[in-house]
């Protein structure tokens, strides 16, 4: 079973998107080597900055879950996504110049002052999904609601806070220390269930500190070998496929040698071959690695083969690479898949479905709160994550449906600079510029095609993605040269390097 966890500013030249549409394979390099294009992304992220800047509450260093376009007031609740989200996002803005090295000190050194402090599950040394930003308390009721909110620790949220420590502890000398001492406290193997069927073990969705009173919840020690009270765990909620946000985890738990490297092949690169009720049958072959055996399956789709991941979404595909240089040390395996993802999607939104954009991610509704959407062909999930509001269902044996009210996210584009940078910019300059999606803070979070309808709001999640992926572009990789210290290229680069995916174009 799959879950789903979820102003200083230095003046930037400001380029009408619409005169780089269709004209970025032809961007011009003044003087300096800087291209139109490279100022458009500049824009681009001092814009996103405004906003992330925006979410953040001075006194505690936290940043708001989303904020609404005009940039005023917090949200009540944020995560440790978004926290990790915040901190390597004053990263980029300091490479970028968007603000000045001292700022970006105090301002994460603000951050670590508040992790510090907030209530934690100290055995572990991980931190619950939901806490009040404006003072760093655990969140028992949720905001405007009331509802009662038990804490649970996400495994995938923790991934992306962890994976921002380690990078803060490369890129910030001057709360190195802190940064490390946070990480290293934390305990992966928390997260790592031996006792599955698919050996040695796989990720799970995470754990409750208190009875969520909840079928299926069940409580018991640690996974870890650590002391410390019973916690509440889920039986069936584990992390089962390789196209997940949630390799994230194994890549922190194989990279502190706190989960075996074979883990990383315990998850479906597609189901076997013989379970009939999957999505569409997949072709691929048997292989083994680590004394693992895998099905490198793919999905056929529009002339390609696709290893699919669980929704058919940008994000699942492509925010681990944010950090970790996948297609690098995977070449026969990322290396192929995510430029192949890229091109499903941007052929799914032009070619199949005729919204003239394309980017499928989970993300603010349109026409609601929040929805996951994807390109259902890309997705192992039976019901699929579809592409637009009408939730029209594609199947492999039938014939192209007509689909509605398309749905696009930014976010999901800008994570596609790295393999399209001119498709993508294309893509997003008209997203700004014919469907006005965008304000003071950079990108609205979706806009649905048809109809014109924005989420006219900020998710700081989906903007971190976004600064983190024009960071990548802007700054040769910048992220994953932090991320791959060499400690971490010993551990996790063989690991990835074994694996072919049965892909290809």
């Amino acid at each position: 079973m799959h879950i789903v966890d979820r102003r200083t500013l230095l003046t930037v030249p400001l380029l009408g998107a619409g005169a780089l549409a269709g004209t970025a394979a032809t961007a011009r390099a003044d003087g300096r080597g800087t291209t139109d294009s490279d100022r458009l992304l500049r824009r681009w992220a001092a814009d996103t900055w405004r906003s992330l800047d925006a979410m953040t509450v001075a006194s505690t260093g936290l940043i708001s879950d989303n904020i609404s376009a005009d940039l005023a007031g917090h949200s009540g609740h944020t995560s440790p996504t978004n926290i990790g989200g915040s901190l390597w996002s004053v990263l980029i803005a300091r490479e970028l110049g968007l603000i000045t090295p001292g700022h970006a000190r105090s301002r994460i050194s603000r951050t670590l002052d508040a992790l510090e402090t907030m209530e934690h599950h100290e055995p572990s040394g991980m931190y619950v999904n939901w806490y009040d930003e404006r003072d760093g308390t655990i969140l028992r009721s949720w905001p405007g609601t009331g509802a009662p909110v038990v804490p649970f620790v996400s495994s995938v949220d923790m991934g992306w806070l962890g994976a921002a420590l380690h990078v803060l502890a490369q890129a910030d000398p001057s709360n190195r220390r802190r940064a490390r001492q946070l990480f290293d406290r934390m305990r992966w193997d928390v997260f790592f269930d031996r006792d599955v069927a698919s050996q040695p073990g796989q990720i799970v969705g995470g754990f409750w500190l208190e009875d969520p009173q909840r079928e299926g919840a069940e409580r018991r020690p640690l996974y870890a070998d650590i002391e410390g009270a019973d916690v509440w765990y889920h039986s069936a909620h584990h992390y089962d496929t390789a196209v997940s946000e949630a390799r994230m985890v194994t890549y922190l738990g194989i990279m502190t040698e706190q989960i075996p490297p074979a883990a990383y092949f315990t998850t479906f690169r597609t189901f076997p071959p013989d379970w009939d009720w999957a999505e569409m049958p997949p072709v691929g072959e048997w292989a083994e690695y680590e004394g693992v055996t895998v099905f490198e399956g793919a999905h056929s789709y529009r002339g390609m083969q696709v290893v699919p991941g669980w929704g058919g979404s940008m994000f699942e595909e492509l925010m681990p690479d944010l950090f970790v240089p996948e297609a690098h040390w995977g070449p026969d395996s990322w290396g192929l898949n995510h430029p192949l993802h890229v091109r499903a999607q941007r052929e799914h939104g032009l070619d199949e479905a005729g919204y003239g954009y394309w980017g499928f991610s989970p993300s603010s509704d349109p026409h609601g709160e929040y929805r996951e959407y994807g390109v259902d062909a890309l997705g192992l999930n039976p019901t699929g994550y579809f592409s637009d509001a009408e939730e029209t269902d594609w199947h492999h044996d039938q014939p192209v449906p007509r689909f509605g009210d398309g749905v696009v996210t930014p976010h999901a584009a800008a994570l596609a600079l790295q393999y399209e940078r001119d498709e993508a910019i294309e893509n997003l300059s008209r997203i700004e510029t014919e469907l006005s999606a965008y304000g003071p803070g950079g990108f609205h979070d979706a806009v649905a095609v048809r109809s014109g309808v924005i989420a006219r709001r900020h998710l700081s999640l989906d903007q971190s993605m976004v600064l983190g992926a024009l960071g990548n572009v802007l700054l040769d990789g910048q992220l994953q040269e932090w991320f791959a210290t060499d400690e971490v290229t010993e551990r996790l680069r063989p690991v990835l390097a074994q694996e072919v995916f049965h892909a290809h174009g």
